[in-house]
């Protein structure tokens, strides 16, 4: 098996892990008589260790090597879940989840993603390169989606008898754990060609550094208004706002994963037509105008239709764009660029929950909604005004 099979395995499952957290995290705070503000603050806490990993491996990473600091990030996930499971505490939660980096977002943006991606491309060439990430993100979102459906788990072993209410989550969250423990191993066997030579791993140019300041600036916008959007929050809109069981909530974000992934293959397909800024810009902006849309539905149903479509359009830029911050720099520089880019995102993110719990509780329930789409779109105007001329490779 090579290495990007390895990667894909072990991002599958950490995909799993993640989808199945993003669902149940917030639900079984709130069980556990937590307020949402409350949740704000563990979702920040995560988000914020998610950062200081990033940074370590951004500035570290390549020295300490990619197999070890996957390997060693995995089992600090993996652990603090199992804290996070066996806790009631606030304030010991947040700390697992600071120290175990679980952010609550359904998705994985952080130290881990950082270092796979700087490998993948090596495993392929330029015309390839945005085909591979999207297969990446398909097994992201397919992996999510599973994660997502597992989120049935509370109610089944409530009405088998298995567990009581609380023992229900807490079994569900050890479940977490348990699939980020099992990434682990694909990650150890790495072979020696996922770390770059020592002799390439330069100081970054002062040409990506330029570029890189302008994406990072950028992705910090767009990161914000995502802060507000993750699944434990969203879970929690679905929940409150409409009345949402947890079986329902998790079908819904089963078919938003479908919807995902296959809009990652058609994000390959349209960037080889429009180009690779063009597909993140044009795809994003009408994703917004519906998520503005969701809390104006009415019902359940309608709402999560609006959801369904907005996530058919609303992830076609992650593909790219990571293809296309890993194409405007150099090979040796892929992990630089790929934990700075992360931090921008994740430091930004790890600010918006805290305000969503907040403006939740005192404004509506669908302030964080139109906070993350005023932001997201003028992410999407400004992205394209910066970067429509910078090519990569294959564009020239």
């Amino acid at each position: 098996m090579g290495d990007r099979a390895r990667i894909y395995t072990g991002s599958f499952l950490r995909a799993l892990a993640n989808g199945l957290a993003g669902v149940v995290l917030g639900i079984y705070l709130a069980k556990l008589g937590h307020s949402v503000v409350t949740l704000g603050l563990v979702l920040s806490a995560g988000l914020a260790g998610a950062t200081l990993a990033t940074a370590a491996v951004t500035f570290h990473g390549d020295r300490f090597g990619r197999r070890r600091s996957l390997v060693a990030l995995g089992v600090l996930s993996a652990g603090g879940g199992v804290v996070v499971a066996l806790s009631s505490d606030a304030a010991l939660i947040a700390i697992a989840a600071f120290c175990g980096m679980l952010t609550g977002m359904g998705k994985d943006r952080g130290a881990m993603l950082a270092l796979e991606s700087a490998t993948l491309p090596s495993s392929t060439d330029d015309a390839g390169r945005t085909r591979a990430f999207a297969w990446h993100a398909v097994l992201q979102d397919a992996g999510q989606a599973l994660g997502g459906l597992l989120a049935v788990l509370p109610t089944l072993l409530r009405d088998s008898g298995v567990a009581g209410e609380i023992g229900s989550y807490r079994v569900t969250i050890l479940l977490y754990a348990a699939l980020t423990a099992a990434s682990v191993p694909w990650y150890a066997t790495l072979s020696a060609r996922a770390d770059p030579p020592i002799e390439r791993r330069a100081p970054i140019s002062p040409r990506s550094r330029s570029i890189l300041w302008k994406i990072c600036a950028l992705f910090s916008i767009d990161g914000i208004g995502g802060g507000f959007l993750g699944s434990a929050l969203f879970s929690y809109f679905f929940f409150a706002f409409f009345g949402a069981t947890e079986p329902q909530i998790a079908l819904l974000f089963l078919g938003g994963k479908v919807m995902s992934a296959a809009s990652h293959l058609a994000a390959a397909w349209l960037a080889r037509r429009i180009g690779l800024v063009n597909t993140m810009v044009f795809t994003h902006i009408p994703s917004s105008l519906l998520l503005i849309a969701i809390p104006f539905a009415g019902t359940f149903p309608a709402a999560a239709a609006l959801y369904l479509l907005r996530e058919g359009l609303a992830e076609m830029d992650v593909p790219t764009r990571t293809s296309y911050v890993m194409a405007v720099v150099e090979p040796e520089e892929r992990t630089f660029a790929s934990g700075a880019t992360g931090i921008a995102r994740l430091a930004s993110w790890a600010v918006a929950p805290a305000v969503a719990g907040v403006a939740i509780q005192t404004v509506s329930l669908a302030t964080p909604l139109f906070i993350a789409a005023g932001l997201k779109i003028a992410y999407d105007v400004l992205l394209y005004a910066a970067f429509r001329r910078v090519r990569p490779p294959e564009e020239r």
